[in-house]
């Protein structure tokens, strides 16, 4: 059965390879898959609550995204191996998230920037990385709000609103996301506590 996926705008599309590895066959709308996904999403949100070891590693990361994206897609957990319209050439992946992780065990030994920004900053460099097919931000934004958690802060509201669907709110988080792809990391720090 074909899916027909109606992409919003930021959002990464699947090639055909990607596509071909969704693992419930019934599903062919984007209704249908978003549905599936965030039942999915939230068992990687109960798993990950449930986790007490160090959150900031290669090895959490996939594990959280296998979790939350790993009913929906066989490649779940797996960096991508294609390049996509957002994201480093899918070579680099391993390199920068490596990158990643190492700035940000120094952001929080030396309190280089306050909690907020730490995680704000991860969450976009992580989106920058795009290591995944798919699921690139709602994973980057879980793993902020655990690691902002794991910091002493609440969890961020990233704006109350769901960012699945083409609205106002997923407008400004985007605006934000690209302001910060231009060194201005102030809209997207408001944005996670809006």
């Amino acid at each position: 059965m074909a899916v027909n996926l109606e992409y919003l705008p930021g959002a990464t599309p699947l090639d055909a390879d990607e596509l071909a590895c969704l693992i419930p066959k019934h599903i062919t709308t984007q209704g249908e898959l978003n549905e599936w996904e965030q039942v999915n999403i939230e068992q990687g949100e109960a798993w990950a609550r449930k986790q007490r070891k160090e959150i900031v590693n290669e090895g959490f990361l996939r594990e959280l995204h296998r979790q939350m994206f790993g009913e929906t897609w066989a490649w779940a957990g797996s960096f991508r191996k294609s390049d996509k319209n957002i994201g480093v050439g899918w070579q680099q992946v391993s390199t920068k998230l490596r990158d990643l992780l190492e700035d940000v065990h120094y952001q929080i030994a030396h309190a280089t920037f306050p909690p907020d920004e730490i995680a704000t900053r991860f969450h976009h460099r992580l989106v920058a990385i795009h290591p995944f097919p798919n699921g690139n931000g709602r994973h980057a934004r879980m793993m902020a709000d655990l690691l902002v958690q794991k910091l002493g802060y609440p969890r961020f509201t990233w704006g109350s609103k769901s960012l699945t669907k083409a609205t106002e709110t997923r407008e400004r988080y985007i605006e934000a996301l690209r302001a910060a792809d231009n060194g201005n990391t102030k809209p997207l720090l408001i944005f996670t506590r809006s």
